[in-house]
């Protein structure tokens, strides 16, 4: 059921996706052609902002800063898992991979290095963190103020 912290929880986890990932671009190697990336990024925020933390809005102001954390940990994970399918399936069409085995060792390859090339730099990680806290914060004062 649509709620207004659900709605601010979505925009809010869209635009620190989309924020996110245009900071990112800066940190990735010259050349990488980017297409979709930071729309997709959005994408994942706004899912991320309503199915996790619009539903978790109501509890006490400790428990929206770390809803609002784990949020951008999800944010991460969920982008970081599918683009690098994304590059996985890539690279398999261009038979690359020995087999389907051998693919999703690659596609773990390409996980970590994309988090440890690109999550772990200090103003991408700062945004995620500072927003994920402000994100959780706006939708616990929005739960309380229309709920």
């Amino acid at each position: 059921m649509p709620t207004a912290s659900k709605l601010v929880a979505a925009l809010w986890f869209a635009l620190l996706g989309w924020f996110a990932a245009e900071l990112a671009k800066g940190h990735m190697p010259e050349g990488t052609q980017f297409g979709w990336f930071s729309y997709m990024t959005g994408v994942i925020g706004f899912v991320v902002g309503w199915r996790f933390l619009g539903k978790r809005a109501g509890d006490t102001m400790r428990a929206a800063y770390g809803y609002g954390f784990t949020a951008s940990i999800l944010l991460v994970f969920w982008a970081l898992l599918y683009f690098s399918g994304e590059e996985m399936i890539h690279r398999a069409l261009d038979t690359r991979y020995r087999g389907p085995m051998h693919a999703l060792a690659g596609m773990v390859d390409l996980f970590k290095d994309h988090a440890l090339s690109v999550v772990i730099r200090f103003d991408v990680a700062i945004t995620l963190v500072v927003g994920g806290l402000f994100g959780g914060w706006l939708t616990e004062q929005t739960a309380r103020r229309w709920s």
